[in-house]
C-alpha cells in the first residue's frame, strides 16, 4: 500500500469518526449565536468555607450569562476528598442546568488519577465531553461539533476543541511544565481535516481549550497590545513548542485559544491572526488579586468571528472583538476624533509623485518632484522609475460609522499614514514587505487622510486596509477616498 492510499484510509476513519460525533446533535446556534462560559483554576477544596462563594459566583454568572456550553480549563478539584469535590462541581452544573466540559490542569491529577475523574464526571447526564481517543496522550481530548441554528441543515457550523495539555515532564533540563504532545496534535489535524473535507473543503470556525497556555503567548505579552490585565509574574507555559501553534495556523479553522493556569493574567490578543487568550481565575482557594469569575465567548454563525469579556459578580468589562483585535480599551482610551465639515465633490486621491534617492518618509519632499494629479485609489509605478521614487497621497476618506478603526499598511519600502494630521500607521524606514497597524477613534463623515510612502530598491508594494469591531479586514476601497475637485495630472 503506497503513502498516499494510507493517509487516505486514515482521513477516511477520521472522518468516520467525526460522523459519529455528529450523530449526537447536542449542541446548535441559537439566533446566530453559540455563546460559551469558560471557568479556570477553582482550586476547589470540599473543606474549605471558600467553596460557597466560588459556587455562587459560578450560578450568578451562569444564570446572567445563559451560556450553551460551559468549559472548564484545569486546577478544578485540587484538594481531599477528590471525589467529593468532583460531585460538588457537578451540582453546580446541574443545579443551573448548564452543559459542562471540563479539560484537565497540572493539579487535578496529582493525587486521583484522569481516570477516576473522567469515571465521575460521566456520571453527569450533563457532562457533554466525548471519551478521548485512546490512542493519544491524556484525557478529555474531544470535539464538539456545533450545528446550525436551521435545524433542518444538519451539518456543524463551527467546532470546539478541548485538549489536554498534560502536566509536569520529568526532565528538569526542558522546564517544569509538559507540553501538548505529538500524538494530540496529529489527532487535531486529523479531525480538522475531516471537518473541512465534510464542509466542502472549507475550514469551519474554531476555538480550542487547554490549561497550560502555549509559548506563543510571549509574544502576546511583549507586544503589549492586548485586552485586560497582566498581573502574574510571568507567562507559565511550557519551555518546549511541540508546534500545536503551527498546526493550527496550518489548518486555518481554530480562531481563538483559552488557557488557564496563570491566575493573574486574564489577558488576550492577537497572534498571526489567532486570538490567544486567559479565562479569568474562578475559584476563591487560588491565589491572586484578581476577583473570580468567567470569560465569556459569543460565536457568530457562518463567520469567523467572536465577541468575549470577563464577567464577575460585579458586571461585565474587557470586551474584546475577533477577528478585528479591537477591544473596549481602545474605546475608552481613544479620544474620539470628529468629522471634518467638509464636502468633497468626486471620489479619488490626490498624489505627487517624486524621484530620488530615498532613505525614510521624510526624504520625499527633499526629492525631485515629477508628476501630480489624481488616481482612484492607491497605486505605485505608474510610468515611473522602478527604483528610488515616493508618493504623497491626499484625501478626504468617508468614514461609513463612528468607532475606532485598525488601519494597517503593508509596504516595500516605508510609509506613514496620518488622519487629521495625527500619524496613525508608522511603517517608515528601509525594509522588504512588511505590515505596521494603528488605530485611530473616528466619528461618521469625512477624515483629512494622508499617506507618505517611498520605494528605495528591490521590490515595491503598497497596501492600505483597515477594520472594525463589525467590518472585517479590507483594502481602503476607491468609493471611500474623496477630493474637493479635479486635478489635472501635470509632467
Amino acid at each position: 500500500m503506497t503513502m498516499n492510499n494510507k493517509s487516505l484510509l486514515i482521513l477516511v476513519f477520521f472522518v468516520l469518526q467525526v460522523m459519529n460525533s455528529w450523530a449526537q446533535k447536542t449542541f446548535a446556534f441559537h439566533n446566530n449565536r453559540f455563546r460559551i462560559a469558560q471557568f479556570t483554576d477553582l482550586h476547589w477544596d470540599p473543606q474549605s468555607a471558600k467553596c460557597d462563594s466560588t459556587r455562587n459566583t459560578m450560578l450568578k454568572i451562569l444564570q446572567r450569562e445563559k451560556p450553551d456550553i460551559a468549559i472548564l480549563t484545569g486546577d478544578v478539584v485540587t484538594e481531599k476528598p477528590y471525589e467529593k469535590g468532583w460531585k460538588q462541581i457537578i451540582e453546580i452544573f446541574e443545579t443551573a442546568h448548564i452543559p459542562f466540559v471540563v479539560t484537565m490542569g497540572n493539579h487535578d491529577a496529582e493525587h486521583f488519577s484522569r481516570d477516576e475523574i473522567y469515571h465521575i464526571l460521566f456520571t453527569s447526564k450533563l457532562y457533554s465531553g466525548i471519551p478521548s481517543p485512546e490512542d493519544i496522550s491524556g484525557n478529555g481530548n474531544c470535539a464538539l461539533p456545533i450545528y446550525a441554528s436551521n435545524t433542518a441543515n444538519a451539518r456543524p457550523k463551527a467546532v470546539l476543541y478541548c485538549i489536554d495539555s498534560n502536566d509536569y515532564q520529568p526532565d528538569k533540563d526542558l522546564g517544569e511544565y509538559d507540553w501538548i504532545h505529538f500524538n494530540q496534535i496529529e489527532w487535531y489535524r486529523r479531525t480538522s481535516e475531516a471537518f473541512t473535507l465534510k464542509n466542502n473543503n472549507r475550514p469551519l470556525p474554531s476555538l480550542m481549550f487547554f490549561h497550560i497556555p502555549l509559548v506563543e503567548y510571549h509574544n502576546v505579552l511583549e507586544r503589549g497590545d492586548y485586552q485586560g490585565k497582566y498581573e502574574d509574574d510571568g507567562i507559565w507555559s511550557a519551555r518546549i513548542n511541540s508546534g500545536m501553534f503551527g498546526s493550527l495556523v496550518d489548518k486555518k479553522d481554530v480562531i481563538g485559544v483559552f488557557a488557564g493556569h496563570d491566575h493573574q493574567n486574564d489577558l488576550i490578543g492577537l497572534e498571526r491572526k489567532i486570538a490567544l487568550g486567559y479565562g479569568r481565575v474562578s475559584g476563591y482557594d487560588a491565589y491572586g488579586a484578581l476577583k473570580p469569575g468567567a470569560r465569556i465567548i459569543e460565536l457568530y454563525e457562518d463567520l469567523f468571528k467572536f465577541d468575549t469579556w470577563i464577567a464577575t459578580n460585579d458586571g461585565n468589562s474587557d470586551y474584546f472583538y475577533y477577528p478585528s483585535g479591537l477591544s473596549s480599551k481602545d474605546e475608552e482610551q481613544l479620544t474620539l476624533m470628529p468629522a471634518l465639515s467638509v464636502q468633497p465633490k468626486q471620489n479619488g486621491i490626490s498624489y505627487r509623485y517624486y524621484e530620488g534617492n530615498m532613505r525614510q518618509t521624510a526624504d520625499i519632499l527633499k526629492a525631485t518632484l515629477k508628476q501630480q494629479g489624481v488616481m482612484p485609489n492607491f497605486t505605485i509605478n505608474e510610468d515611473g522609475s522602478k527604483d528610488h521614487f515616493g508618493y504623497i497621497y491626499s484625501a478626504y476618506i468617508k468614514v461609513p460609522e463612528s468607532g475606532v478603526y485598525r488601519f494597517y499598511t503593508y509596504s516595500d519600502d516605508g510609509s506613514r499614514l496620518f488622519i487629521d494630521g495625527v500619524e496613525i500607521v508608522n511603517n517608515d524606514g528601509g525594509h522588504s514587505a512588511r505590515r505596521a497597524e494603528g488605530k485611530a477613534n473616528l466619528a461618521v463623515g469625512f477624515h483629512k487622510l494622508e499617506l507618505h510612502y517611498f520605494e528605495n530598491y528591490m521590490g515595491q508594494a503598497l497596501e492600505v486596509g483597515f477594520s472594525t469591531k463589525d467590518i472585517t479586514e479590507r483594502t481602503i476601497a476607491p468609493s471611500m477616498l474623496w477630493i474637493d475637485g479635479e486635478v489635472k495630472k501635470k509632467k
